[in-house]
Order: C-alpha cells, then structure tokens, then sequence
C-alpha cells in the first residue's frame, strides 16, 4: 500500500457470480501442482496452524494442510468447527498456538484464510514471541466494516445487528500491524471482499501480494501455494520480501500490487 490512501470499493457482481467456476479451475490444479512441488522442497517441520474463513471449517483447508504436510511442515486445523465470526474465540486459539509451541519448541506460522485472516493477526500480535509469520489470504483486516459481498450473512446470524454489535475497540485494533513478518496475499478479482482491504502499509517486515485467482479458490490456487511455501522458509532473523522475476509467466502471474 506504501502510505497510499485506496478507497474501498464493494467487489463487482461478475466477481461475486463468477466465483464457484473459478475456484474449479483452481481446485482442478491442486493435485497435480502438489505432486510436482513435493519433489523440489523439504521444508524444517515447524509447525503451522490454519484458520478457516467465514462460515467455513477445518475441510476447507485441508488440501491446503495435506500440501503443508507433504512439503516438510506440520500442519494444524483451528479445531473450533464452522467459523461464525466470533471475537471470543481468538483465546481459545490463542491457548492452542502456545500449545503448538510447547508441544515442538518451534515458534509457530499462522496461515488465515479470509476471515481467518483476521484471527491470525490478532492472535499474533497476543502471541509475537512465539510466532514465526503471518500469511493471510484474501483477509480484510483493513475494512472489515466496509462495503463487500458477506454482509449479509454478518446481518442474518447477528438478527440484522450485523458487524455492528462487534465491540468498537476491536474493529479500531484489526487494522493493525502485528509485529512481525506479515505476508497479505490478496485478489483483485475477489468476488467475495474488496481486494483494497486486503492489503497494509508495507515495511521491511509487512508486504503485500497479488495474485490472481478466486475468494473461494486461494487456498488450493497453484499460484498462492508457491508464495506460501516460499515464505515459510523465513523467519524473523532472515525474512526477505517476495521479488517477481522479470519475466512473461511472473508478470501475468503476479501482476503490479496496485
């Protein structure tokens, strides 16, 4: 975002109705992609947790958790069932990130899928002595409030109250930074939430990454499963930024952030 001040724009309805066909395609490349990558990378085995988006359980990151697996990690579900929003949950992930950390004396990534994202973070910044990096994907960490195509379930679980019953000093602490190496992969063609706040002010610690693909398909999207075995090699001490190659496949791939 680089101290650019982006308006928050709801995601268009060809994003949102095209949404299910794309995250096929997207599903429909996993397996092959995570049998190729599985023979080029062996990562150290720390472990990683990953949180499901809104409405969504621990089955909708579990391609993503196998493909963790494979390459060298250990990999957790968020074990709290379907994901309903709610705010009280983050202590009960909080005692289950430092029960990974006791369990492998490794410090722990955490891996948030949209609304996941959002937990991630916030149980990051609780717990920054003992996680390793942040990674979300498709998270509106920056707009949770704003304009985008979930509203309506917020308001239908909530009996119309909506985001609004969420306590006001917690909406105001989403937005920011934990301190820590933050990856923020985002979408422009997100049909779900606007890719604008998906994003943070980028620092030697925090950046942001674009990629294109659906809300629904990131977590098994080829593209995104690259960056993320990518990041996971870092840590604290050695964290280095994601650079695009100056080539054709990288420039369509991960085109210009903003």
């Amino acid at each position: 975002m680089d101290g650019k001040s982006i308006e928050l724009k709801k995601p268009s309805i060809f994003w949102l109705l095209t949404e299910g066909s794309r995250a096929l395609i997207e599903w429909s490349t996993f397996v092959p992609y995570q049998l190729i990558k599985k023979r080029s990378q062996k990562g150290d085995g720390h472990p990683v947790i990953v949180f499901p988006g809104f409405m969504a359980s621990d089955t909708s990151t579990r391609p993503l958790r196998s493909f963790l697996d494979s390459i060298g990690y250990n990999s957790y579900g968020w074990d709290e069932g379907r994901n309903y929003g709610d705010p009280n949950t983050i202590e009960e992930l909080t005692e289950m990130v430092e029960y990974l950390y006791r369990s492998h004396l490794k410090k722990v990534s955490i891996i948030g899928w949209s609304l996941g994202g959002i937990y991630a973070r916030q149980v990051a910044k609780g717990l920054p002595h003992i996680t390793r990096q942040i990674i979300t994907l498709g998270s509106p960490f920056a707009g949770i409030d704003k304009p985008n195509n979930a509203v309506w379930i917020y308001n239908l679980l909530t009996g119309g109250e909506g985001i609004s019953q969420i306590d006001a000093e917690y909406l105001k602490e989403i937005p920011r930074p934990a301190p820590l190496p933050t990856t923020a992969i985002y979408s422009r063609e997100d049909g779900v939430v606007p890719w604008q706040a998906c994003m943070e002010e980028e620092t030697k610690l925090h950046q942001n990454i674009r990629v294109r693909g659906s809300h629904f398909g990131l977590g098994m999207n080829p593209v995104v499963l690259q960056l993320i075995a990518d990041r996971l090699q870092y840590s604290e001490e050695n964290w280095e930024k994601w650079e695009t190659k100056k080539n054709l496949i990288h420039s369509i791939l991960y085109p210009k952030s903003v």
